[in-house]
């Protein structure tokens, strides 16, 4: 444990994973500052941490993948629980622009995101905004708790948006994932018919009705319409960043139906037969975090 200097109940330095530039490899430091209380801007808030999850997304932005790229040197991390409130992706949006009045906060002009434009949850303390942290209720563990403020609410947010009924199927590829088993769970509690799309079959205990072994099946699209009746599914959350996730959704889903883009693939198109889409009145709608 490196030495500490303290100032008013908050340490000077702290122990924090860092990614030094885009794309190198992450450094623990334990030196890394501490922005103290009287240093603090209107909003802003200082919150010791307890305990962080990992997302794919953080390792997207260590390896500096995607089109756009996060500011360095910077913390990572952005599934972060302290002082029983967590700390999303989300870090802060003005809630004054064309975006955030009509529920697109995440898409606001001002947005910072935690771990990619302003420091992150992988470290001992953050400062976050209070308008955008979110309190823990008790009884419910800080563990437990780290993944639902970006996985959780990701495919929460996506179902919402999905167009779908009780009753309705929906198809979840990555299914068996970090966002899909969770994907699983809120489709399930929101009455929806599940099939799930992965290579192992836990999701049968979170409630899915069916299961397609993506390894194993020798035609997705045929599983897919006999399970459904021969209709298709009436809307896909696709949570995989595999490409190969969104290529066949198009003909899986029924006239009227709805694909969730979700998963991040750095680089992949989305392809899908524009005859189709058009014909079978297809919606495709990017759904990103909450």
């Amino acid at each position: 444990m490196p030495h500490r200097v303290w100032g008013p109940s908050v340490y000077k330095v702290q122990i924090a994973a860092v990614v030094p530039k885009p794309g190198a490899p992450i450094e623990i430091r334990e030196d890394y500052p501490v922005k103290q209380p009287d240093e603090l801007l209107p909003g802003e808030c200082l919150i010791k941490m307890h305990c962080s999850g990992v997302c794919h997304t953080d390792l997207h932005v260590k390896k500096d993948d995607w089109p756009i790229s996060g500011v360095t040197p910077l913390i990572g991390g952005h599934e972060g629980i302290g002082d029983r409130v967590g700390v999303k992706w989300l870090a802060y949006s003005c809630l004054q622009c064309e975006f955030c009045r009509k529920g697109l906060e995440q898409d606001c002009v001002k947005a910072k995101n935690s771990g990619f434009s302003v420091d992150g949850t992988f470290s001992e303390y953050v400062v976050s905004w209070v308008n955008h942290v979110t309190p823990i209720p008790e009884g419910f563990p800080s563990a437990d708790a780290a993944s639902i403020l970006c996985a959780g609410v990701t495919v929460y947010r996506a179902i919402k948006h999905s167009q779908t009924e009780q009753g309705d199927w929906i198809v979840l590829p990555g299914a068996g994932g970090g966002l899909g088993h969770l994907a699983v769970q809120y489709a399930v509690a929101r009455g929806l018919r599940v099939i799930a799309v992965d290579k192992k079959n836990l999701v049968f205990s979170l409630g899915a009705e069916a299961w397609i072994d993506f390894k194993e099946t020798q035609d997705l699209v045929a599983d897919i319409k006999r399970i459904t009746g021969g209709l298709g599914a009436h809307s896909a959350v696709v949570t995989t960043a595999a490409p190969s996730g969104y290529a066949q959704a198009i003909d899986y889903l029924r006239p009227g139906g709805t694909l969730m883009a979700v998963g991040l693939p750095g680089a992949a198109k989305l392809e899908g037969s524009i005859f189709f889409t058009v014909l079978k009145s297809i919606s495709i709608i990017g759904s990103y975090v909450g």
